[in-house]
């Protein structure tokens, strides 16, 4: 597939499948013509690197865990790394989490404000 159906279908801008590219995290091949065609593996590709981002990875760690996720193969020193990242995105929906749940609360209060019920500390 060409780079703008990637994009639409990844759901990612044109500039960061060039960026992704440039990282070394995708890879396409080139027409006669020098045009960028994907594999249509590449959407799945494309959603999971962004995930990774999403996540706080650095292209560096997404570029040494991209392999292991297709061939199956991890070092201990690889498997250390992302059991320190996964422990670590843990943490941070733990703390999302805890942040949700005083919004509750403080949304709560102010209903019943809004109610006639005074917000209580």
């Amino acid at each position: 597939m060409r780079i703008g159906e990637l994009a639409t279908k990844a759901g990612v801008s044109v500039r960061a499948l060039r960026y992704y590219e440039e990282q070394s995290l995708l890879s396409s091949e080139r027409t006669p013509s020098g045009q960028r065609r994907y594999a249509d593996s590449a959407v799945e590709r494309v959603r999971f690197i962004q995930q990774l981002y999403a996540a706080g990875l650095s292209s560096k760690s997404v570029l040494e865990i991209l392999p292991c996720v297709h061939s199956g193969d991890v070092t201990p020193e690889l498997l250390d790394r992302l059991t320190t990242e996964r422990d670590r995105i843990d943490r941070q929906i733990a703390e999302l989490i805890a942040t949700r749940d005083r919004l509750d609360g403080v949304i709560g209060a102010a209903v019943s404000f809004r109610d006639g019920t005074p917000c209580q500390h």
